[in-house]
């Protein structure tokens, strides 16, 4: 039975492979501001970075940190707490949006584009 399995797809891999695959897709969106991949992947990598642009709204140490384990890369932290996260200061939510674009030519899985929705600076 499907009882409370929403959002947990395994994409054919073992739990610590999924979870290294996810957090380098979160990274790579915040270097690259968007990224192309399959739709699924997309929505699950959404929830993740959607998160980090929360914790990345609160500046301490402990947020710092929590950002730190998913990100593994002082860069990118510091990346996260300068210029991405204070864009979305008076936005409760919704920081990311995938946009579907088609099928991939090999496969025909879904492809999708995940980035950030631009805030219009309110100065």
């Amino acid at each position: 039975m499907k009882h409370r399995k929403n959002g947990t797809t395994t994409f054919g891999k073992r739990k610590a492979h999924r979870k290294s695959m996810l957090y380098n897709m979160a990274a790579q969106l915040i270097i690259h501001n968007r990224i192309e991949t399959t739709h699924r992947r997309a929505k699950e990598v959404q929830k993740i970075s959607d998160r980090l642009i929360t914790v990345g709204k609160n500046d301490s140490i402990h947020s710092r940190r929590q950002a730190f384990k998913i990100l593994t890369n002082r860069d990118l932290v510091k990346k996260l707490f300068d210029d991405i996260a204070p864009k979305y200061k008076n936005r409760n939510g919704g920081y990311t949006r995938v946009i579907k674009i088609g099928h991939r030519r090999g496969d025909a899985a879904p492809i999708s584009i995940l980035e950030y929705v631009e805030e219009a600076e309110k100065n």
